[in-house]
């Protein structure tokens, strides 16, 4: 392999790994601030579950004004819910539509934001050693 080519392949993979690293952080930072938020100023209210995904999962809940929210995002750290299911949630009651399933937080998030970087370091890094074992034998 040509050394020019090494370095754009090397460098490509550096910059894909690295972006993918830093946006997995930037997720569970993303997810405690939303937590902090929730905290600072917590509702809680009984949901009923409209719809359930892997990744987005749509409720309904009342809060105690009597108003009738539906978060446009969904509802926060989805996971196992079942259409139908009703759950306690938490809210920031300055903004209802921040809301997660109770007892749920940022370390739900941790696990699959580290597996993600752990994943994608295990690609680049014997990618990276591959194209500098190929440049190598090119050059001798």
């Amino acid at each position: 392999m040509r050394e020019a080519t090494a370095r754009r392949v090397t460098r490509g993979v550096l910059i894909a790994a690295t972006s993918i690293s830093v946006l997995a952080v930037l997720l569970v930072l993303a997810a405690l601030r939303n937590d902090h938020t929730i905290n600072s100023d917590k509702g809680v209210a009984t949901a009923e579950v409209l719809s359930a995904g892997a990744l987005r999962s749509a409720v309904s809940f009342v809060t105690p004004d009597g108003v009738t929210h539906n978060p446009r995002l969904g509802v926060l750290y989805p996971t196992n819910l079942t259409a139908g299911q009703r759950i306690d949630v938490e809210y920031a009651r300055a903004d209802p539509d921040l809301v997660r399933v109770a007892g749920r937080d940022v370390r739900v998030a941790v696990v699959p934001a580290g597996s993600v970087i752990v994943v994608t370091w295990l690609v680049a890094l014997p990618t990276l050693w591959i194209v500098r074992r190929r440049t190598v034998r090119a050059v001798a």
